[in-house]
């Protein structure tokens, strides 16, 4: 079994190669840091972020285009994926097939 250690170090690096514009999903971070069913992990991988860090956590996104966060963090998080061009459909979901980035 991997350690978490490494997961977590795993997950940063794939985070930071997201590219400006474009989102993935959780479950797309996990698969690429080969723990397949660990989407949730990665969530908590990047809720457990120290403030003011420089990793784009903001293009990690749920299965279905989605916000998963609430409040501030919803608004942050929307903000800065609207920054970057990032658009949302009329459910608030982006396109993934568009917008979405595989690594």
């Amino acid at each position: 079994m991997n350690e978490p250690g490494n997961f977590n170090q795993r997950v940063y690096h794939i985070v930071a190669a997201i590219p400006e514009g474009r989102v993935t999903t959780y479950g797309e971070v996990a698969r690429l840091a080969g723990s397949p069913r660990a989407a949730r992990q990665v969530g908590g991988v990047l809720r457990r972020l120290p403030e003011g860090s420089r990793l784009p956590w903001h293009r990690v996104v749920n299965r279905h285009g989605g916000i998963s966060l609430q409040g501030e963090d919803f608004q942050r998080q929307r903000q800065a994926l609207l920054s970057e061009g990032i658009l949302f459909g009329p459910d608030s979901a982006i396109d993934l097939s568009r917008f979405g980035w595989k690594g």
